[in-house]
């Protein structure tokens, strides 16, 4: 496989430093083709400044998605986001008429499971200081899986993507040898698994469960809200 690994934290020599290191490792020993976007190294600039252009940055950027069957995306959570120049990549990067509304011949805008990027996987993978715990359901950080969902749910498999279930790191202040190797050993699993592992089985737009205002249809996870009503199982 062709993978792209988006990369965003400042310091090379981080925990996220040391498992992007063996995440790209792992993809070549494995076979695979890795090319990178390291936003720092690379000094992006994630401010939107000019609307209906496409510079030579943002062009370079489309040329590795084409490139790619796969997309690692890697950020620490900061403030219960992504970081800001990650953020800017996804709106330069996925501008109008490629990442939104974009559309088949019949003028139908394609987005939910359809899209430029259809046919692509990818993989989400996340670091954060806080314990596992609260960051769950009724963790006062709220839900990862709500905090993932506009990357996961609202970018990448907006866009198209067959998304992964994300590998999440927490409690990195508190972070042992044996942890990190732990944490390494599972990081390598996970992208051993990148070309067969099931996706998230999330609803997609076209597939009969949302009405034309993209509201699910009364007798689709009746009586429920929240994430999960999103997911077909």
């Amino acid at each position: 496989m062709n993978v792209l690994w988006i990369y965003a934290h400042p310091d090379p020599s981080s925990l996220n430093g040391a498992l992007r290191d063996e995440g790209v490792a792992t993809l070549r020993e494995s076979g695979h083709h890795v090319r990178e976007s390291d936003l720092y190294a690379m000094h992006w600039n994630p401010v939107v400044d000019r609307i209906a252009t496409i510079p030579e940055d943002v062009r370079a950027e489309h040329e590795k998605l084409a490139w790619a069957d796969a997309v690692i995306v890697q950020f620490p959570l900061w403030w219960a986001d992504t970081p800001a120049i990650l953020k800017g990549w996804f709106d330069r990067v996925l501008v109008q008429g490629y990442g939104y509304d974009y559309r088949d011949e019949t003028g139908h805008t394609l987005r939910y499971g359809n899209g430029v990027l259809a046919g692509k996987r990818a993989l989400v993978v996340v670091t954060a200081g806080a314990h596992a715990d609260s960051l769950g359901p009724r963790g006062a950080h709220g839900s990862l899986d709500d905090l993932l969902f506009g990357v996961q749910h609202g970018t990448l498999f907006y866009t198209g993507m067959a998304v992964l279930p994300p590998l999440t790191v927490t409690g990195t202040n508190r972070m042992t040898p044996e942890r990190f190797a732990a944490v390494r050993e599972e990081l390598r699993k996970r992208l051993r698994s990148l070309e067969t592992a099931a996706p998230l089985p999330y609803r997609t737009q076209d597939g009969g469960d949302y009405d034309r205002r993209l509201v699910l249809l009364p007798h689709v996870a009746a009586g429920q809200t929240g994430y999960r009503t999103h997911l077909t199982a």
